[in-house]
């Protein structure tokens, strides 16, 4: 078994909009994350949802709370409520599917994104409890990760010498690796590097990364934390 040492504030949950941590300020965080992902240029989004999030999402402001972290808004803005309107002003379309297939977790959400440029994002995720929250896909790619840290992503091929320039970078730039994980489907193809790390990951490391000969792409998403 996995220990980890839980403080009050995760056992209060965080400062929110809306009745549940697990249903409003997880989903939230998971659909902020899925953004940071995708990117900014959203043109419509589709949400599959899973188990309880299935059968309690309009209840609960689940519904809400997914469209506002696709807006890029916090579990405690208070334009949650509104954020229908204000995909609708940024013409952002949005549907919401309940599945009858099982999830690992209860409170699970698959979120499809497509870009104006037709480019789609595909996010499976599920709210733990207390606002926490666990990412475990990325376009069909099994990952693990909370978005408690600063976390660099990166889309490589599978091919020696990757890991060991990133790495390079990031001790350059004195930036510590707290978590790293590398998976993979098929050697020497596609493959995807997750970073947890303990500072901020600056946009020039970032560039630098993703100008590395054989990544494709290299996001950075900015830690959530839960604020009291």
């Amino acid at each position: 078994m996995n220990l980890r040492e839980y403080s009050v504030f995760d056992i209060m949950g965080p400062i929110m909009i809306g009745p549940s941590s697990s249903h409003t300020a997880g989903a939230a965080r998971i659909a902020k994350i899925a953004r940071q992902i995708a990117g900014d240029d959203i043109k419509d989004v589709q949400f599959i949802l899973y188990d309880s999030f299935a059968s309690t999402y309009k209840g609960h402001g689940t519904d809400k709370a997914l469209v506002a972290g696709i807006l890029g808004l916090d579990p405690d803005d208070e334009r949650l409520p509104h954020s229908f309107e204000l995909a609708k002003e940024q013409n952002i379309s949005v549907l919401f599917i309940k599945s009858d297939k099982d999830a690992q977790h209860p409170n699970t959400v698959r979120i499809i994104i497509k870009d104006k440029s037709g480019d789609v994002t595909d996010i499976l995720g599920s709210s733990i409890g207390g606002g926490n929250v666990v990412l475990k896909e990325i376009n069909g790619m099994n990952v693990e990760f909370t978005g408690e840290y600063e976390t660099l992503i990166t889309k490589h091929i599978d091919k020696p010498g990757i890991i060991a320039m990133v790495t390079k970078v990031l001790a350059e730039y004195k930036i510590n690796i707290a978590f790293m994980r590398v998976y993979r489907q098929l050697k020497g193809d596609n493959a995807i590097m997750v970073i947890e790390s303990d500072q901020v990951i600056p946009e020039d490391v970032r560039i630098s990364i993703e100008n590395i000969n054989g990544i494709e792409r290299a996001i950075v998403i900015n830690s959530i934390k839960n604020t009291y």
